[in-house]
């Protein structure tokens, strides 16, 4: 008996312990994903006088504009409005402008602490989705589970309403949303630049043999060329637009760090790059090697330009789908190779002599990503997850064929995909997937774009991964336009809990009169709508 009594305490003490680990917060709004778009989101929120949480998985606030792209995609600034536009202002003041659309990364990660700490908004940092719990088409909790250390720490998160503003669009695939990864073929949707898109930008020069002995198939393909075959044009597929990481470096000697070798550096993947200046000749590092772009304080922001540059092609397809360790192992090689690309250029003695001597101006700021060895831990997540809801935006809209009634919020950028595939075309290296097509103004997203169709779930809005054709959302897709998206969603969530309906039945004309009338939402109140 004593036994008994000795193992049944040791299981309830045990039982005790395990439950202090489990905190509950109840909150009117829960905002998953603290991007850009989820700083904006909750901020607004709290200034229509909802109660919000909102939930981060990383330690940092702002996504990747504050993670390196300090250079803002615009498109048409017309189009950026709200309390987006404000946060360019509060740049601008920063560096004393009216506005500024060029910004280093800390400059931006303050503002949006800024945001956070002036609404008094509740965050939760280090916080992974777990699962969902739902009750018919109402997510009515989620779990969470500290991300690091693994003590698993749990939260429940009780609300009314649910906004989706990470990269991956996670909370809205444990919903149960519908979703699609990777490009649908041109018939789907009615369109001429969705799937495969064998175009000339960004593209390798004709003549670059692909295998690690010239002329020999059988030696083996360089590192970073798929063995898939090319499909014909306006195939779908499921390959993903390339990753890479948005750079800020240093020219300041005083505030540098060398760029060295990385532990796990492999001169090998870079092969392909020594084929590509032997045939392009490139004069400086900014010509069919890098974009690189000027920042305040003598600082940079790098964005993958021509056939081998940082976009780390076809290293990503199971981003979107994969575990949170799974994830972890992607972008840490894609850390590696870029940082063994920076190393490559600066030290391989197979590099021209003159552009060796331009990548070793740069360095890593020492002022930026104190955290995380001066370099930046947002991975640009051009595209993961893309929502199939109520409506689906397509190339029709951006080209101003197809023009919506319920309009929250416009999107201005070039319909623009980085390359999906390198392969082998006869007997070349290519890439594939690369679009730039422009030549458009300023066109509606549609308020049912945000939202999942009504049979699946009633009480999520998901302004970062909406519901758009791949093509559609690489117009959509910059990071001014999810933050007016996360505005608008964050109204519609006042006026569905204020209305007691679900994010389907509300009424769009009042929120597009608040969006228009009172941008800055400084006289909007929960009670008044």
């Amino acid at each position: 008996m004593k036994k008994i009594i000795f193992t049944f305490c040791i299981v309830f003490n045990s039982f005790l312990a395990n439950a202090q680990h489990v905190k509950t917060y109840k909150a009117d709004l829960c905002v998953y994903g603290g991007t850009s778009a989820g700083v904006i989101a909750a901020y607004s929120a709290k200034k229509l006088g909802l109660s919000v949480i909102l939930i981060e998985p990383s330690y940092h606030l702002g996504g990747l504009s504050a993670g390196g792209l300090g250079q803002t995609d615009i498109g048409n600034k017309i189009a950026i409005t709200g309390i987006s536009r404000d946060f360019y202002k509060r740049i601008g003041k920063h560096y004393g402008q009216l506005e500024q659309w060029i910004f280093e990364p800390h400059v931006a990660e303050n503002i949006f602490n800024g945001y956070i700490n002036e609404a008094k908004v509740q965050v939760l940092y280090n916080t992974l989705l777990q699962k969902t719990k739902k009750i018919g088409t109402q997510i009515t909790e989620i779990e969470c589970i500290e991300s690091e250390p693994k003590l698993l720490n749990h939260s429940i998160i009780k609300a009314k309403m649910f906004i989706d503003c990470s990269y991956e669009g996670d909370l809205m695939a444990k919903a149960g949303v519908s979703y699609t990864v990777g490009r649908e073929a041109n018939s789907t949707y009615n369109e001429t630049y969705n799937g495969v898109q064998l175009m000339d930008k960004h593209q390798f020069p004709d003549g670059i043999d692909p295998y690690k002995i010239p002329n020999k198939p059988e030696s083996g393909l360089l590192w970073g060329i798929s063995e898939n075959s090319l499909l014909s044009n306006g195939s779908a597929d499921k390959s993903v637009q390339a990753y890479n990481f948005r750079l800020c470096l240093s020219t300041d000697k005083n505030n540098w760090i060398p760029i060295t070798k990385p532990v796990d550096y492999d001169a090998l993947k870079y092969e392909l790059l020594l084929r590509q200046i032997d045939k392009t000749q490139p004069k400086e590092l900014t010509w069919q090697l890098m974009h690189i772009q000027p920042m305040p304080n003598k600082k940079t922001d790098i964005n993958n330009c021509g056939g081998f540059s940082t976009d780390m092609i076809g290293a990503n397809y199971n981003y979107a789908e994969a575990n949170y360790d799974q994830r972890k192992k992607i972008i840490k090689e894609h850390e590696s190779y870029t940082k063994g690309l920076l190393y490559f250029i600066g030290n391989d003695p197979r590099m021209p002599q003159h552009l060796r001597e331009e990548m070793q101006r740069y360095g890593y700021p020492k002022d930026e990503y104190v955290d995380n060895g001066n370099f930046s831990p947002q991975l640009y997540v051009r595209e993961a997850r893309r929502m199939v809801g109520e409506y689906v935006m397509t190339q029709a809209n951006c080209q101003h064929k197809e023009i919506v009634a319920d309009s929250i919020g416009l999107a201005a950028y070039t319909m623009d995909s980085h390359n999906c595939q390198r392969l082998v075309i006869n007997g070349m290296v290519k890439n594939e997937g690369d679009v730039q097509i422009g030549g458009f103004g300023p066109y509606p997203i549609a308020y049912r774009s945000l939202i999942p169709k009504k049979q699946e779930c009633t009480n999520l809005l998901v302004p970062v991964c909406l519901s758009a054709s791949h093509i559609a959302f690489g117009s959509i897709r910059m990071e001014p336009v999810f933050m007016v998206l996360g505005q608008s969603a964050a109204l519609a969530a006042a006026i569905a809990i204020k209305s007691k309906k679900t994010i389907h039945q509300i009424d769009i004309l009042k929120m597009q009169n608040i969006l228009k009338l009172d941008p800055l939402f400084t006289k909007t109140r929960l009670r008044k709508l």
